[in-house]
C-alpha cells in the first residue's frame, strides 16, 4: 500500500483531498450553524449547468462551473432579499434549471458525448495537475476572504438581526457567505461530484459541531475531521475497487453516526 504513494495520480488524490477538507472545514461550518444546507444545494446542483456549458464551448468544465455557482448564488441571495421570495422556492427552481440546462448543453455538444460519471459523482483519484492549481487557487481565496471578514461573518452567521443594529451590512455579508459556497462547490465536484457535495460540505462539520462550543474550534475539528473523512476514503477506495465519490461520503456518514451515537451514550 506504501509503494502507491509514489504514484503522480494517487498524490494529486491526497492534496485534492487535503484542499477540500479546508475548505469544507471553514466553509461547511458557515452553512451548518446559519442552516444554508439546502441553499448549498441549490448551488451545487446549479454547477452542472456550468459544467455542460464548459463541455458545448469546450473550455475546462470546472471553469464553467466556477461562473454558474456564483451566478446561481448572486441570483439566489438577490431573490431572497431584494424580491422577498421564499428561499426554498427559489433554491428548489434555481436547483431544476440548473441541471436542465447541463442536460441541454451535453446534448448540443458536436461530436462524442462526454462522460459525466465523474463530475455527477465524483473520481478523486483522476484529478489532474490543472484542477489542482484550481482548487489551490479557491481555497486561497476563501481564506483570505474569511480571515478578513471573520469577526462580521461569524456576527452575521449567528444572529443577523443583531449584527444589523450594529450597523453591519448584513445583506453584502450574506452574499459573501454565498459566494463562499459558490467556490466551495466547484472545489468539491473533483472530489465526490455534484450529487454528494452537499455531503461533504456539512458533514465534517456537523460532526465537530457536537463537540465543540466555538466557531473557531468547530472550524479546526470539521478539517481535521474532513482530512480523516477523505483520506481514509482515497485509501479504500483504492484498496476495494470502489467509487472513491460514494466511499468518501460513507466514511464521512460512519463519523457522524459514531460521533451522535457517543453523544447519545454519554448524556443518558
Amino acid at each position: 500500500m506504501i509503494e502507491i504513494l509514489g504514484f503522480g495520480f494517487f498524490q494529486n488524490a491526497i492534496i485534492a483531498g487535503l484542499l477540500a477538507a479546508v475548505a469544507c472545514g471553514i466553509v461547511g461550518s458557515f452553512v451548518v450553524v446559519r442552516r444554508m444546507v439546502t441553499t448549498s444545494g441549490g448551488i451545487s446542483h446549479a454547477a452542472f449547468g456550468g459544467i455542460g456549458l464548459g463541455f458545448f464551448l469546450g473550455i475546462d468544465p470546472l471553469l464553467g462551473a466556477v461562473f454558474f455557482t456564483i451566478g446561481a448564488a448572486v441570483l439566489i441571495w438577490y431573490l431572497n432579499t431584494r424580491e422577498l421570495q421564499e428561499t426554498d422556492t427559489i433554491t428548489g427552481a434555481i436547483w431544476a434549471a440548473g441541471m436542465a440546462l447541463g442536460i441541454v448543453f451535453v446534448a448540443l455538444t458536436p461530436g462524442y458525448k462526454p462522460d459525466l460519471f465523474s463530475y455527477l459523482f465524483g473520481n478523486i483519484l483522476l484529478v489532474p495537475t490543472s484542477d489542482i492549481l484550481l482548487m489551490g487557487f479557491l481555497v486561497l481565496v476563501i481564506l483570505s476572504v474569511v480571515l478578513i471578514l471573520f469577526t462580521r461573518l461569524v456576527a452575521v452567521t449567528f444572529d443577523s438581526e443583531y449584527a444589523s443594529v450594529m450597523g453591519m451590512p448584513v445583506s453584502s455579508l450574506t452574499l459573501i457567505l454565498f459566494l463562499l459556497i459558490a467556490l466551495t462547490v466547484v472545489l468539491l465536484i473533483s472530489v465526490v461530484g455534484i450529487i454528494l457535495v452537499i455531503a461533504l460540505l456539512t458533514l465534517p462539520a456537523a460532526t465537530a459541531r457536537l463537540f465543540t462550543h466555538s466557531l473557531p474550534a468547530m472550524m479546526a475539528a470539521a478539517i481535521l475531521i474532513g482530512v480523516v473523512t477523505v483520506i481514509s476514503g482515497i485509501f479504500l477506495s483504492y484498496s476495494f475497487d470502489l467509487p472513491s465519490g460514494a466511499t468518501i461520503i460513507l466514511v464521512g456518514s460512519a463519523l457522524y453516526t459514531g460521533a451522535l451515537a457517543r453523544r447519545h451514550l454519554h448524556s443518558s
